[in-house]
């Protein structure tokens, strides 16, 4: 379960509306309130049988004892009763059952409703929180002392054909379109920026490095909202029944499924980096050139969990940790709070931040950092002891890209493209390329 009978019962109208919100449908708030009395009369009735068939169990021995035969009419009575309550039990049992499931299938299947302070609507509703850096423009003078002309900006795409750092072509013939193949100083740099990142993330941010697999099984995916919700985005290697990670998170946060925490262990954090699968690309048409929308990338990952009453706080850190790596980047960036119908199914809070690509003269999302209180706890199992020899409660998770990297590497090629058709390596990459440009 997601959202927690407890809270099914004592805030249905908050939930119904939470689902409304998102955009999803608020009928199966009610139908799990009705399975759950269904099945709570149903719990009723067995141990109220269960009752009646211990009774006339003791009924039986205290006969016996009084006199009667074990043979007799007196005992058989009391045995008929015992046997029926019995066939009755079992009866009622296996609809238990059966309204258990259901109703866990339901559960996975409310939305986690948003706090309160995040905009309702679609992403027209989505509000800019803050912007970092100088927002590029198109057309670039030639020379800054004098006016001699202009030169323009061109999209990633031309700039890393001419200098050989990535091949659609034969990615497509390899795989099919939107599997890249990055070459040459196109694969340095992708290496370099997952180095970079990680290298910030743990030896500054304090994060554990985690280097996860690649793929999960059903239990991990459905931990994570992945299943049900984004079934149709995922790759699945159906013989093995594994699915290839949309994102690390699915992996990480499923490390410390079935755990629970000493209240001094918290807060845990995590960075990783893993390949992402995701069948869904876009739209048929939209941003299919370059590598602005792909079915495999290379992202580096952040997943917290915390105590209940930090987590506000941490989303706040996290997402500033992602900052910090644009920022060293030197790219322009804004960070937008998403509306409740642009945030997802599981997520109670999430920014975006979003990179100016000056080739393009669009703003890309590298990144979304989220907080889920206790939605996927709740799925995973995931608790903590306030303190020792307490009851557990639930974790917080969240998670956030620090950062993905396929939008991140056209917003570069594109902000550090030179006149010449160069392209200026950035400075914090310099000790991990090895070289200060990239030419043809």
């Amino acid at each position: 379960m997601s959202i927690g009978l407890a809270r099914l019962r004592e805030e249905p109208d908050r939930i119904r509306q939470g689902a409304i919100d998102k955009g999803e449908d608020p009928s199966i708030v009610d139908a799990a309130l009705a399975l759950d009395s269904k099945r709570r009369e149903l719990l009723g009735d067995s141990e109220r049988l269960k009752a009646e068939r211990n009774a006339a169990s003791k009924e039986i021995g205290e006969a016996i004892r009084a006199g009667a035969k074990p043979n007799g009419p007196e005992v058989a009575a009391l045995r008929q009763a015992s046997t029926d309550a019995g066939a009755k039990i079992e009866k009622i049992d296996a609809g238990l059952a059966a309204a258990e499931t259901q109703l866990e299938e339901m559960m996975v299947r409310i939305p986690n409703p948003a706090d309160l302070d995040v905009p309702v609507g679609d992403e027209s509703a989505n509000q800019v929180v803050r912007t970092w850096g100088e927002i590029l423009p198109k057309e670039v003078a030639a020379d800054a002392t004098a006016a001699a002309g202009t030169w323009t900006r061109r999209p990633h795409w031309e700039v890393a054909a001419d200098l050989k750092m990535f091949d659609l072509e034969r990615g497509a013939k390899i795989t099919g379109s939107g599997f890249p193949v990055y070459t040459g100083p196109g694969s340095r740099l992708q290496r370099a920026l997952i180095d970079f990142m990680l290298d910030v993330h743990t030896e500054e941010h304090g994060m554990t490095e985690v280097w996860p697999p690649a793929m999960v099984n059903a239990a991990s995916a459905r931990g994570t909202g992945q299943i049900p919700d984004k079934e149709d985005l995922m790759y699945i290697a159906t013989r093995d029944e594994l699915y290839l990670v949309p994102t690390a998170e699915v992996p990480v946060t499923n490390l410390h499924r079935d755990e629970i925490f000493e209240a001094d262990q918290l807060p845990i954090r995590y960075a990783a980096y893993s390949p992402c699968f995701r069948r869904e690309a876009g739209a048929a048409g939209k941003d299919t050139r370059g590598i602005l929308r792909v079915h495999q990338f290379d992202k580096v990952e952040m997943v917290f969990f915390e105590k209940p009453e930090n987590s506000t706080e941490a989303l706040e850190w996290l997402t500033a940790r992602a900052e910090v790596i644009l920022q060293r980047l030197g790219l322009a960036y804004r960070v937008l709070l998403m509306a409740t119908k642009d945030m997802g199914f599981v997520q109670s809070k999430k920014y975006d931040l979003e990179v100016w690509a000056p080739g393009v003269e669009r703003w890309l999302e590298v990144s979304s950092c989220s907080n889920f209180r206790d939605y996927q706890a709740r799925r995973m199992a995931i608790r903590y002891r306030p303190e020792p020899g307490a009851k557990p409660e639930l974790v917080h998770t969240l998670n956030g890209s620090g950062l993905a990297l396929a939008r991140t590497v056209a917003a570069i090629i594109e902000t550090y493209q030179q006149a010449d058709g160069s392209m200026t390596v950035p400075d914090v990459l310099r000790p991990y390329m090895r070289r200060d440009s990239i030419t043809a």
